[in-house]
Formats: structure tokens, sequence, C-alpha cells
């Protein structure tokens, strides 16, 4: 299934896997919340959580592969970006299902209603 948008951006199944997949950890949740509002350092990212800096690691290469986040070098430190855009075009999927579901319920509604 490809899922378009309004501004025609597309989401196969694999996209929506992957990105709804990587937002079902709570800590990687709050790493895409922490980096969307401003770059952070893998090495801060992980002075933030009680678990090694490996393991902070993985979980950003998981938001990396679900595009919800960019890492790009900068010296000896790697700093990681929210990428709002990826969120928007989930967001967008949401909506489409939001309105299907409004669609049902008014119909359902309608029904009973002319009863």
């Amino acid at each position: 299934m490809v899922v378009r948008s309004s501004q025609d951006l597309a989401l196969d199944d694999d996209e929506i896997d992957r990105i709804f997949r990587a937002l079902a950890d709570a800590t990687r949740r709050d790493i895409v919340r922490r980096t969307l509002g401003g770059e952070a350092t893998v090495t801060a990212l992980a002075a933030e959580y009680d678990m090694s800096f490996a393991a902070v690691q993985k979980h950003v290469a998981v938001l990396e592969r679900a595009g919800l986040v960019t890492k790009h070098p900068e010296g000896r430190e790697r700093r990681v970006r929210g990428n709002p855009d990826t969120i928007r075009r989930a967001q967008l999927l949401l909506d489409q299902y939001e309105q299907l579901w409004r669609g049902r319920v008014a119909r359902l509604d309608a029904l009973l209603t002319d009863e």
C-alpha cells in the first residue's frame, strides 16, 4: 500500500513500518523530541540515559534508518538532528486515518438518526 498525501508525499509500507517501529520505543521517542529542538551529539544524548553509549548509538541508528533523525560528523563527534519532514509525513498518514474514521462515524451517526 502506498499512501499519498495532499502534498503528494508517499510512504510505502516499509517506510511506515520503520517509522512506527522506531517510535514504539520510549527512549527513541525522547531522542527524536530532544533533537527536533536542536542538534545534540551522541555523547550528550547518551549522558541522559541509564544505558551504555553503544545502546544509545543503536537507538540513533534505528531512528536514522527510519529517517526520523540525521547524523553527521563534526570532528570526533557525531551530531544528531531530528528530521521534521519525516514526522510531518507520518502525521499526514495519521490524518488520513483520522479522516477515514471520522467519515465512518458520521455515516453511522446519520444512519442512527434516520431511524
